[in-house]
């Protein structure tokens, strides 16, 4: 009831944009080749579900590798900017300046230079997400009192054990929304990629759908990239969750 009560604002707003949207196609006859009735969207969805599954695993399964090697990534960055205050004035600089290339230009750039394989897609994916959660991470490390990091320090505590001790469980709160944020963007780079060069994955399959003019199609894959992400998010949330109970009992104890 309490998850009912929570997104039911949602779920109406959602269910009225729709209904709008039914309507007005159905009184101004709007063609399906320029906006598609919802109901085309599902029915389309529905008759091509083999072939959109196939591409949606596909991207799937970029978006796994890359988001997970970006996660792994995006940690060793921020325990090496948190030790050398030398390597974080030199390289914060360039990290947000590669946020400043779009993605629509760095797309093609990857196909160009490691070909039409996993390489170049996976290379965007991290790209696109591992910035989020170096910056939140590196909130998360600032968090911690100084008088606290003091204190562990007069007793004789290192400075890797600071770390592991303190500083790092200060910072659980800020990763996992800088997780939240890159997990948005993760399908969307994936695609990306694709669009720029693949043989499987959504951004081939609303390429292709474009091309044959299927509007339903092209939002029918829209639909299921959307559902892609929140399954990553309500993934997400899940971990945050168990490693949240795990951390309450060990604090405990």
């Amino acid at each position: 009831m309490t998850y009912i009560r929570y997104f039911y604002p949602a779920l109406m707003l959602g269910c009225a944009f729709l209904g709008g949207w039914e309507g007005y196609v159905a009184l101004t006859d709007a063609s399906p080749l320029v906006l598609p009735a919802p109901s085309d969207v599902l029915r389309g969805l529905w008759i091509e579900r083999g072939d959109i599954m196939q591409h949606a695993l596909a991207t799937l399964s970029v978006t796994g590798i890359g988001f997970g090697l970006s996660v792994a990534f995006a940690f060793a960055v921020s325990v090496m900017l948190h030790f050398s205050g030398w390597l974080r004035r030199g390289l914060m600089p360039l990290l947000v300046s590669s946020q400043t290339v779009p993605i629509v230009a760095l797309a093609p750039l990857m196909v160009l230079w490691f070909g039409f394989g996993l390489v170049p897609k996976v290379l965007l994916v991290i790209l696109v997400t591992f910035f989020p959660m170096v910056v939140s991470l590196m909130a998360g490390y600032a968090s911690l009192p100084r008088s606290f990091r003091d204190q562990l320090v007069s007793m004789g505590a290192s400075g890797w054990t600071v770390y592991r001790r303190a500083t790092l469980p200060s910072a659980r709160g800020p990763f996992f929304s800088g997780l939240r944020i890159s997990a948005t963007y993760a399908i969307v780079a994936t695609i990306f990629a694709e669009y720029a060069g693949a043989r499987k994955g959504l951004g081939i399959y609303i390429l292709s759908a474009k091309n044959n003019f299927r509007a339903d199609l092209v939002l029918s894959a829209v639909l299921v990239s959307a559902c892609l992400t929140l399954a990553l998010l309500a993934a997400i949330q899940g971990v945050e969750r168990a490693t949240g109970r795990r951390y309450r009992r060990v604090s405990d104890a």
